[in-house]
């Protein structure tokens, strides 16, 4: 990463200040130094701001992980983002397999951003974010036989999960209720994929639970979606706001929902909309209860056991001394038993071993009954650390420390007029403009870091343009569950410039911002009203709110 930060001369500014006008994504770096720009420039207040409006504009340390002399552990934990994990010992990025879903994190985060739309599934694709979805359509729930984030590749002699080659993507158009037709007559297309994998291309049988037993399913009765990672940039400046005040959100909601009668507008899993309360906390390994705000799904708290955490394991399948055994499948059998009676796999098995433990550390691992070895080493819960605490202390660090772009061009006059169209259509009620953050006393639901560990970013006003609460769209072939959580629309204005593309949504459906927000539009989406009000604006107006929200 090359960082890049905007120190602007005044001989430049005078050089450019005839020819600047207001659509440069640079004339707000340029005004910087000339006057006292507004708050919400500062998409992640003062200390979490960085003014870049370039290709690296996702990657620059906030000015808290400078401030606090992180830069040699943001880095070191920069790399550990960046490079391919391997499978040769004793190298620097060791640990990758026995099955992993990528070698590294750039794959699914491309300069940082958002995943890209594809049109096949392949793990060694830059760009693919595509995480699969593969569940029980009659329970609704993941199957058992495969991870939660189901692997493609593994390393010799061991099989994938799931053989990727087999896997289909089809973009399929979709007409609205409107006939994909502004009343003005400004037409938009729709499209949604759709995901198929037929049952030779599992490795193990697929296996489902159902009242609480584990069966083997039919092939039609597995459904699959597709999952793209986000922007990961200034996501440990939202860890800093308070549970408390995520809460008061999910208080908000739920007592409005409540007055107008729509007592099922809030996920029942994790929120009792009666009582107005949570049912459902995020847990770690000390036990200690936080609020849900990360991941579509809120499965994870606070940052420093969220997803980028999880993924830096399970993703690579690289082992730490928080978790000392392969990610393999739900049950945490499945995957071993078929491997332990595969015969290519018993062929290989002993140069493996021997290979990943020389010393017969594990004599379990050697007993000779190759069967009995492989499931033993595949289910262990006492894998040697692959990466050291220091290592993952030095990603956390970058992960927190990463920066958010500055807002761009908001005293343009059709950026105004879109912000304040945004506003009166409704976009602010789930797309929250600001949040305070709080002391920020670090949250670590693993108990292994403190505040002296981490850049840390109290008091600040800040500008993700999210809720942290989950709603439903109810688009064709929606989310699993069709619970989303509002993503934070910082900073996207900028993904085309950083990452080549700049698709929306939580499968890429939408190439651009009309298409997401009429994506909003079915009869039963919690932003139904809000659509209905931007379909009746002009083209200029619309064009004004999509020129705003790339701005910001």
């Amino acid at each position: 990463m090359k960082r890049v930060l905007f120190y602007v001369s005044l001989l430049s500014i005078s050089l450019t200040a005839v020819s600047c006008h207001d659509d440069d994504n640079n004339s707000d770096e340029i005004n910087h130094g000339k006057k006292e720009l507004s708050e919400d420039y500062y998409t992640g207040g003062k200390l979490g701001t960085v003014f870049n409006a370039t290709s690296n504009a996702y990657e620059q340390p906030s000015p808290a992980c400078d401030n606090a002399d992180f830069s040699y552990f943001f880095k070191k934990g920069e790399s550990l983002f960046e490079r391919d994990f391997n499978e040769t010992e004793g190298s620097a990025f060791y640990g990758l397999g026995p099955v992993y879903v990528r070698k590294g994190c750039l794959y699914c985060h491309p300069s940082y951003g958002h995943g890209k739309r594809q049109n096949e599934y392949r793990e060694s694709t830059m760009g693919n974010g595509y995480l699969l979805v593969i569940y029980d359509k009659t329970t609704n729930a993941y199957i058992r036989s495969v991870a939660g984030m189901p692997q493609t590749g593994a390393v010799q002699p061991f099989k994938a999960p799931i053989d990727e080659k087999k896997i289909n993507i089809t973009w399929n158009y979709y007409t609205d209720e409107w006939g994909n037709k502004f009343p003005d007559g400004e037409t938009y297309e729709l499209t949604y994929p759709e995901v198929t994998i037929p049952e030779d291309a599992f490795y193990s049988p697929v296996i489902a639970s159902r009242g609480g037993v584990d069966v083997e399913i039919p092939i039609d009765e597995v459904g699959v979606r597709l999952e793209s990672t986000i922007g990961i940039y200034g996501t440990g400046i939202t860890d800093a706001i308070p549970d408390s005040a995520i809460t008061n959100e999910w208080v908000r909601q739920s007592k409005y929902y409540n007055s107008i009668g729509k007592t099922d507008a809030l996920n029942p899993a994790y929120w009792n909309q009666t009582k107005n309360e949570w049912i459902s906390f995020y847990k770690g390994l000390t036990g200690t209860p936080y609020v849900r705000r990360y991941t579509y799904a809120m499965t994870r708290g606070p940052i420093l056991d969220a997803a980028g955490a999880n993924a830096i394991w399970n993703i690579t399948n690289v082992t730490r001394s928080d978790r000392r055994y392969h990610y393999l499948d739900l049950a945490g059998i499945y995957y071993a038993q078929t491997s332990s009676k595969d015969p290519d796999v018993q062929a290989g098995f002993s140069e493996y071993i021997n290979r990943i433990d020389p010393t017969k550390k594990h004599p379990e691992w050697h007993t000779g009954d190759l069967e009995k070895d492989i499931y033993t080493y595949l289910t262990s819960k006492q894998l040697e650390p692959e990466m050291s605490d220091k290592d993952y202390h030095a990603f956390m660090v970058w992960h927190r420390g990463l920066g958010v772009p500055a807002a761009r061009n908001l005293d343009d006059a059709d950026v105004q007029q879109g912000k304040k169209l945004f506003t009166e259509i409704g976009c602010d009620r789930c797309h929250r403009p600001s949040w305070t953050t709080g002391d920020d006393e670090i949250q670590d639901p693993n108990g292994m870091f403190t505040n002296k560990d981490m850049p840390r970013y109290p008091h600040q006003k800040i500008w993700p343009y999210t809720d942290f609460v989950q709603h439903r769209l109810y688009m064709v072939n929606d989310i699993r569950t069709g619970w989303c959580r509002t993503t934070p629309l910082w900073g996207r204005g900028l993904s085309k410039m950083c990452t080549g593309a700049e698709e929306r949504l939580h499968d890429c459906r939408a190439r651009n911002v009309i298409e997401a927000i009429m994506w909003h539009g079915d009869k039963q989406s919690d932003a139904r009203r809000t659509v209905e009000k931007f379909r009746l604006l002009s083209k200029d107006e619309r064009n004004a709110v999509v020129k705003f929200i790339n701005a910001i």
